[in-house]
């Protein structure tokens, strides 16, 4: 097991054979907590839940473990994830089995997150077989190079949305090159963000100690952020948070990874296909209820084409199913809860107040939102100016490109933007003036590839990046090395 017994990331093998809805994990000394389906208020499993306290003794465990980690051949590390990745791609039911009711994901959103997971496993494997250094040039008869070193203990705190890709895309670069990582999965998704990953990579062949999974709150947080023995911290979710975790690092002198909040825009050229272009629209907005940092958060359309645009994403808003997404039928599950359904509503009808107009949506059950567009949005309105996290498609016009830049560029975010064109050359000269960590010609704003550098400009993010050879910088310190054949001598 990846996990220990002293801490509430303790557990009983998980209900793999389908059975969902009775899984019971060790208590901790948090107490336990019950993980509740959001579509349904059913319990999925009674989970530990971690205190402070067990951020002490995890964060100890791993520290041990590292060091024997890390001595390992690298092609022993890479195995470990190729074999998660083989297992996983053999039988994805036993994550989207747990993505569908704890996260309240699409059947099609959460095979989609379980490829992407599979993924960043086998890049992971590859990871670790990667150079990690270079040879220097000197002044002097010396070898002298530069290496990569693993951090030591990595501190991951993970949020509810994409749990299971947004914990391993950290998790997994993490370990193959050499550290240990403490987990913190939101509370709302400990099994798919946390416990049923570390039973695959316990599966795998991962050691014991290696890897701490602490279901917990901000209390944990707060402890794994503020621990002198986790040195860095990966932390992905709100930027009002990624501000407090850095304030609370800053002191320590701790390596801090914040991917955080965006407001990101889709540029709908005048000569866009205006149907492949609301597809592009409604799929960027109400992908997983809108609950996604890279959701197109605003539209801005050519006036010569806006209306027949709103017309076109109005429709196709309107015919999206929405309900259980146990019931494959469904596009849309729900929101992950009632506070984040009280705020996205509350942002739609300050909006129409401000002087929106409702085109479809505007309208719940329960935790079932139906997919909004507004038109004509006013640029201060905060459905507008803040990140909704909903599934809300805010649309305005403009009348030219140095406009529309201007528009883009106004946002304290700088996650991903889109332009929808058929003069692709253009596009990517108007990339070049945009302040945005990633720019998508004709496709929309969601998007995430494990050998990409992911990260965002801004107010999104800080300290690194996801993806590929980017993750060496974020997961590891470089050390110089010289050697030369004899003792230097000196005038003393």
């Amino acid at each position: 097991m990846t996990t220990t017994v002293e801490t509430p990331s303790a557990h009983a093998r998980p209900p793999w054979d389908g059975k969902i809805f009775d899984g019971t994990w060790a208590q901790g000394h948090g107490g336990t907590v019950d993980v509740t389906a959001p579509a349904t208020g059913k319990v999925l499993a009674t989970v530990g839940a971690a205190s402070p306290a067990d951020v002490d003794r995890a964060a100890e465990l791993a520290a041990k473990a590292q060091r024997d980690w890390a001595r390992l051949p690298y092609d022993r590390r890479a195995e470990v994830f190729r074999k998660a990745g083989a297992l996983l791609e053999a039988d994805p039911a036993r994550l989207v089995r747990w993505l569908v009711p704890e996260a309240g994901s699409g059947m099609g959103k959460a095979a989609f997150e379980t490829g992407l997971v599979v993924s960043e496993l086998f890049q992971a494997a590859a990871l670790a077989t990667e150079p990690y250094g270079e040879l220097l040039r000197s002044t002097r008869p010396r070898m002298s190079f530069a290496r990569r070193v693993p951090l030591g203990v990595v501190g991951v705190i993970s949020p509810f949305n994409f749990p299971a890709i947004l914990s391993m895309r950290s998790v997994a670069p993490a370990l193959a090159l050499g550290n240990a990582v403490v987990l913190k999965p939101d509370p709302r998704t400990p099994v798919s963000g946390g416990l049923a990953l570390a039973e695959l990579l316990a599966e795998a062949g991962l050691p014991e100690g290696v890897l701490h999974v602490l279901p917990g709150g901000a209390d944990v947080g707060e402890a794994l952020v503020t621990h002198p023995a986790v040195p860095c911290i990966s932390f992905t979710g709100s930027t009002a948070a990624g501000r407090a975790i850095g304030a609370a690092a800053g002191p320590l002198l701790k390596k801090v990874h914040l991917e955080l909040g965006g407001n990101n825009a889709l540029l709908v050229m005048s000569d866009a296909d205006l149907e492949a272009a609301a597809s592009a629209g409604a799929w960027g907005s109400f992908l997983h209820q809108g609950q996604i940092c890279m959701t197109t958060g605003r539209h801005l359309v050519h006036a010569s084409v806006a209306e027949q645009y709103v017309a076109k994403l109005a429709e196709k808003a309107a015919a999206i199913t929405v309900g259980d997404p146990a019931d494959p039928d469904n596009a849309l599950g729900p929101l992950i809860d009632e506070r984040q359904r009280d705020r996205v509503h509350g942002i739609v009808t300050r909006s129409v107040s401000q002087g929106a107009r409702l085109a479809a949506g505007g309208t719940y059950d329960g935790l079932f939102y139906r997919p909004t567009v507004l038109a004509g949005i006013p640029h201060d309105a905060p459905a507008f100016t803040e990140e909704i996290f909903g599934p809300v498609a805010p649309v305005t016009t403009y009348e030219t490109v140095e406009e529309a830049i201007e528009i883009i560029n106004s946002s304290e975010y700088g996650l991903s933007v889109a332009i929808l064109t058929q003069d692709v050359f253009g596009a990517l000269e108007l990339a070049e003036r945009i302040e945005s960590g990633a720019v998508h010609i004709n496709d929309q704003t969601v998007d995430d590839e494990a050998v990409a550098p992911f990260g965002g400009a801004k107010a999104s993010a800080a300290g690194g990046r996801f993806g590929g050879g980017a993750n060496l910088d974020t997961f590891t310190e470089v050390q110089w090395v010289t050697a030369q054949a004899k003792i230097e001598r000196y005038p003393f």
